[in-house]
C-alpha cells in the first residue's frame, strides 16, 4: 500500500485558528492521485478559502477533491455551502466537503491574543458535510450536531461533459493571468487602475 504525502498550502492566521504558531505551509504543491476510483486531490481545511488552490488541483487533472476541515460556526459557516460548490463548478470536478461536529472543551482557558476574553473551547464545529458536482448540483448536508456517513454516486464522465459544454479550460486565458501574477510578484508592481477624471477635481 502506497503512502500519500499531502501538506497544506495555506495556514490560517485568524483568531483561535492562528495555526502559524505550530504549522508551516507545505511545499508538496497540488498532487493528484490516480486511483481506481478516479483522480483525487486533497485540499486541506483552510485551503478552501483560496480559489487558486482549487484551480491548481483542476489543472493537475483532479476529478474529485476532498476538503477535510475542522471549522466552527462563528467563523466560516456562511461560506460553507458556497465555496466548495463554486470550486466544483469553476474547475469541473466533484468536491467532498468534510467537517467535524461537536464542541471540544479544554481543561484550561486560553486566549488567542485577539482581544477577546479567555475561553475553554473554539466554538461549535458544525458538521454539514456534503458533496458538490461540476453541474452545480449537490447532495443534502449531513447534520450540524451528529456524526454521519454520506454515500454519493459520482459519474466522473460529468467532469468532461460539463467542461465540453462550458469550455472553461479553452476560454481561461491562463497566459494573461500568468503575466499578471509575474508582474504582481515584482515589488514595483502597480495595479491596473483607471481613475475617474472627476476624482482629480
Amino acid at each position: 500500500m502506497a503512502t500519500l504525502l499531502v501538506n497544506t498550502n495555506h495556514i490560517p492566521r485568524i483568531g483561535d485558528f492562528n495555526e502559524s504558531t505550530y504549522y508551516m505551509e507545505g511545499n508538496t504543491g497540488h498532487p493528484v492521485f490516480e486511483t481506481c476510483y478516479g483522480k483525487i486531490g486533497i485540499n486541506i481545511c483552510y485551503g478552501r478559502h483560496h480559489p487558486l488552490n482549487w484551480l491548481a488541483f483542476g489543472l493537475n487533472g483532479a476529478e474529485i477533491v476532498f476538503n477535510p476541515s475542522a471549522t466552527v460556526g462563528g467563523l466560516s459557516e456562511p461560506m460553507w455551502s458556497i465555496e466548495a460548490r463554486n470550486a466544483a463548478i469553476a474547475n469541473t470536478f466533484f468536491v467532498g466537503s468534510i467537517n467535524r461536529v461537536g464542541t471540544e472543551v479544554f481543561p484550561n482557558q486560553f486566549t488567542s491574543g485577539d482581544g477577546k476574553p479567555q475561553h475553554a473551547d473554539f466554538g461549535h464545529f458544525y458538521g454539514s458535510s456534503y458533496f458538490s458536482a461540476p453541474d452545480a448540483s449537490c447532495t443534502p448536508s449531513l447534520s450540524r450536531y451528529q456524526d454521519g456517513l454520506i454515500i454519493a454516486d459520482m459519474d466522473l464522465n460529468l467532469c468532461r461533459q460539463v467542461n465540453d459544454k462550458w469550455v472553461f479550460c479553452m476560454t481561461a486565458r491562463y497566459d494573461m493571468y500568468a503575466k499578471l501574477f509575474a508582474n504582481y510578484l515584482d515589488p514595483q508592481y502597480k495595479p491596473q487602475i483607471i481613475a475617474d477624471p472627476l476624482l482629480k477635481e
